[in-house]
C-alpha cells in the first residue's frame, strides 16, 4: 500500500492551541542536598582572579576568629591550587579517620583546617576533575569531617565563579557572607565586580572588599610606591555600594609569612604598618560577622 504524503497544516491563527508554540517543559532543578554540618556562621573568601592574596585573608580572618575564642574551621577549597596547608604549616601532614569520619587538623584548641592537598600523594600532585567530582569532594569535606560544633567555617574558595563557588553557596548552611579580595589595578577591579554579582546572584550579604597589594614601602629609602596602584578597591566598593573594608600595602613579610607557614598576625614583634592595617581589618571583619 502507498503511504499517502501528509497534507501542509495551514495555519489558524490559533496561536494559543498551536502545538507548535507552547515552550518546550522546563527540566526540573536538582540541586544539590544541604549540608549537614553544625555551624552557625559560613563565611565564604573568594576573588574574580588568581594572585590577589584571598587565601592571605582566609588564614588570618580564622586565626582572627579564633583568637577571639570562636571555634573555626579552615576549609580549603581551592582543589587545583590548594595553598592552605602551606601557610599554615601543616603540608607534611595526612588526614585520618576515626570512625567514618575524618579528622581535620588541628591548628589550635579553637581552630582545625582540611585540605585537598592533605590527601595527595605527593606535594606536586595535580588535580584533575571534573565537576561532579570536584562537588563531591565539598560535600565529604562538610558531612563526612569530623568538625564538631563551630562557630564559624571560613571557606577559601578558587579564583573565579565556578563549580565549587556555586556549589558552596548552594550547599552550605547559614551562608552569613562573603569577602571579595582584589588588589587594585582594573584588571583585578574588573574580575572582582563580577565576584560581588555572583554573591548578590546567589542572595548571599557582601561582607565587604579588601585591597590587598595597596602601595608598597620601599625597605629603602621609605618612598612610597603604586606598584599596582591604589585605591581601585575602594573605587569599585563605592560603585557598588558594598562595603570598603580597608587596604593592606604589598609587603614582603606578608610573603615571608606564608612561606614559614604562619598567620600574619601571629607576627606581633614585627607591628609594621602592614600588621596593623591587617589587624584592623579582620577586627573589622569580626565585628560586621558577628552583628
Amino acid at each position: 500500500m502507498t503511504k499517502q504524503p501528509q497534507k501542509e497544516q495551514i495555519c489558524s491563527g490559533d496561536c494559543a492551541g498551536c502545538a507548535s508554540s507552547q515552550a518546550p517543559p522546563k527540566p526540573a532543578s536538582h540541586l544539590p542536598r544541604k549540608s549537614h554540618i553544625d555551624v552557625q556562621h559560613v563565611i565564604l573568601v573568594l576573588s574574580g582572579k588568581g594572585g590577589v592574596g584571598k587565601s592571605t585573608v582566609s588564614v588570618n580572618l580564622a586565626y582572627a576568629l579564633s583568637t577571639h575564642g570562636y571555634q573555626v574551621g579552615l576549609l580549603d577549597l581551592d582543589m587545583h591550587g590548594p595553598n592552605i596547608p602551606k601557610m599554615l604549616g601543616i603540608e607534611d601532614q595526612k588526614l585520618t579517620t576515626m570512625g567514618t569520619l575524618i579528622e581535620p587538623i588541628r591548628i589550635s584548641g579553637t581552630m582545625s583546617a582540611i585540605s585537598i592537598a592533605l590527601l595527595l600523594p605527593e606535594k606536586d600532585t595535580p588535580v584533575v576533575w571534573r565537576g561532579p567530582m570536584k562537588l563531591t569532594a565539598i560535600q565529604q569535606f562538610l558531612d563526612e569531617v569530623n568538625w564538631g560544633q563551630l562557630d564559624f567555617l571560613v571557606v577559601d574558595l578558587p579564583p573565579g565563579t565556578g563549580d565549587e563557588a556555586l556549589a558552596i553557596a548552594q550547599i552550605a548552611p547559614n551562608v552569613r557572607g562573603a569577602v571579595v579580595v582584589t588588589t587594585p589595578q582594573d584588571v583585578a577591579t574588573l574580575d572582582s565586580r563580577k565576584a560581588v554579582r555572583f554573591v548578590e546572584m546567589m542572595e548571599i550579604p557582601v561582607l565587604g572588599i579588601i585591597e590587598n597589594m595597596s602601595g608598597m614601602t620601599c625597605p629603602h629609602c621609605g618612598g612610597e610606591i603604586d606598584l599596582f596602584g591604589r585605591g581601585g578597591g575602594k573605587k569599585a566598593a563605592e560603585e557598588l555600594k558594598v562595603p570598603f573594608l580597608g587596604s593592606i600595602p604589598l609587603d614582603p613579610e606578608m610573603r615571608k609569612a606564608g612561606d614559614e607557614g604562619k598567620p600574619f598576625l601571629i607576627r606581633t614583634g614585627q607591628r609594621s604598618a602592614t600588621w596593623e592595617s591587617v589587624d584592623r581589618i579582620m577586627e573589622a571583619l569580626v565585628r560586621v560577622i558577628k552583628t
